[in-house]
């Protein structure tokens, strides 16, 4: 028969005291903060729950880039994103959450967190749970966990780590949907494990590893330069050397038109990621073990919505203009981009702001497209304009909105660009040398990579077989 493990008392009576204030109307005085084993609980909760949801922002990339390629491409696409999430995890694993947390000396950290794992007191506090101990031992490892983690916001080791991961695999989906259709897998795979064992860790250790831009008084709430614009840099870096589709750009000059294979499927991606974001902005709160936390929580998730509303609309009124027509992939797009440029500085309790600053984000992002197009880039999905051009915006609208200081913001911006590009472009070259080429052929883009490199269609119907043009096997 299964033990039966008694809840510490404390815990349940925290619990019940909270939620007696909130019926009977008592002072916020009075329920303002949990006991510490509450709050601990609470905290890693919410980290594994926003991190769950934020993982799931994985099937929007999916859906949104599948949807956006032509069907011969839309299976490698799906490969393609499921070997993201898997080698995101294990790379952050074993060596980036480390460079990114662990020691870090202003510039990187050290491989001394590599294989990171739960603190030793956690392991005593399972270990005495498991043999049965009595209460008051228990106790006292409940104690020594709860001491041994961050000394302001408690929660489990694991829980920080999880919601940390889904981060990185956030940056590698970026650079995926912009060099779609022509990159081979291998070498694609190669570079994500560079991307999130090495580039975005340096990032995140200058940041969020309180390096030194953090140390300069760099704020990047979410991460709209720290995940985004460092993802937009390295596909930057990607499309520059892979070369645009074959026939994107024609030798009179005009452009080949790429419309979606499926609206619909963009559309549910598009509404998957705008939900995965309230995990990704709200779960950056960091804690929910207090009344004033929870208040921050719900402002944060007030703006991360109405910046993505505002970007919506406002990409759709100004796609004419600025693309000819009106452009419901361009309004999708800036949706996306409103909620990337909200993502730096979602804090503000002025909610006017996150409209104009989710508004600006979009004009950005659509002028952008038109830019790319001008510069002959080729980005199947938007994921430039979207990601890094409306992820800068972001940035520096802190110090409009939030009030940070912006030469120290223009100088983050900088730091994370020079880097991640530069060191993006050697790794893309190095590839390329190494593997004799980061194209896949002309047969088989011109077939389809689902085809060429996979066997598999994603829409088989759609293949006419050789017994349906009148030809024998």
């Amino acid at each position: 028969m299964k033990p039966v493990h008694r809840k510490p008392t404390i815990r349940r009576t925290a619990v019940t005291l909270l939620v007696i204030g909130l019926l009977v109307g008592l002072p916020a005085a009075a329920y303002a903060a949990t006991d510490p084993e509450t709050a601990f609980s609470l905290n890693t909760f919410a980290f594994l729950a926003w991190g769950a949801l934020v993982m799931w922002m994985a099937t929007g990339f999916t859906m949104l880039e599948a949807g956006a390629v032509r069907t011969k491409n839309a299976s490698m696409i799906c490969l393609k994103n499921v070997g993201i999430y898997s080698i995101a995890g294990l790379a952050y694993y074993v060596v980036g959450y480390s460079l990114m947390y662990v020691d870090v000396g202003g510039f990187i950290g050290t491989l001394g967190g590599a294989f990171y794992g739960s603190s030793g007191a956690e392991v005593d506090l399972l270990a005495e749970v498991a043999r049965e101990s009595e209460a008051t031992v228990i106790g006292e490892a409940t104690a020594n966990a709860i001491a041994d983690g961050d000394s302001f916001r408690r929660y489990s080791v694991m829980s920080d780590w999880f919601f940390q991961m889904v981060f990185v695999a956030a940056t590698a989906s970026i650079v995926s949907g912009a060099i779609a259709e022509r990159i081979k897998m291998g070498a694609f795979f190669v570079f994500t494990l560079v991307l999130t064992a090495v580039i975005y860790p340096v990032v995140g250790a200058w940041t969020w590893g309180e390096g030194w831009l953090n140390e300069m008084g760099f704020s990047d709430f979410a991460g709209s330069t720290i995940v985004h614009s460092t993802g937009g840099w390295a596909a930057l870096a990607g499309v520059w050397i892979v070369g645009p589709r074959l026939g994107k750009f024609r030798k009179d000059g005009t452009i080949k038109s790429t419309p979606p294979s499926n609206v619909i499927v963009v559309t549910l991606g598009v509404f998957i990621l705008w939900m995965g974001w309230f995990g990704f902005n709200g779960g950056s709160q960091l804690a929910v073990g207090s009344a004033a936390d929870a208040i921050s929580m719900a402002v944060v998730l007030v703006n991360t919505n109405l910046a993505a509303a505002a970007g919506f609309l406002v990409a759709l009124a100004v796609s004419r203009p600025i693309l000819g027509r009106m452009d419901l992939f361009a309004g999708l797009n800036g949706a996306l981009a409103g909620l990337v440029a909200i993502t730096a500085g979602p804090t503000m309790t002025d909610h006017y702001w996150a409209i104009i600053i989710g508004a600006v984000g979009s004009v950005i992002s659509t002028a952008g497209t038109k830019l790319l197009e001008k510069l002959k880039l080729d980005d199947v999905v938007g994921a430039i304009p979207v990601h890094l051009f409306s992820g800068i915006w972001g940035t520096l609208a802190v110090a409009i909105a939030v009030g940070a200081n912006f030469w120290v913001q223009l100088l983050g911006v900088i730091a994370v660009g020079a880097w991640a590009f530069t060191v993006s472009y050697v790794v893309w070259r190095i590839i390329d040398w190494l593997m004799g080429g980061l194209r896949v052929s002309r047969q088989v883009e011109r077939l389809g990579q689902d085809a060429g490199e996979l066997g598999i269609e994603a829409y088989p119907e759609f293949v006419l077989m050789p017994e349906e043009l009148g030809e024998e096997d």
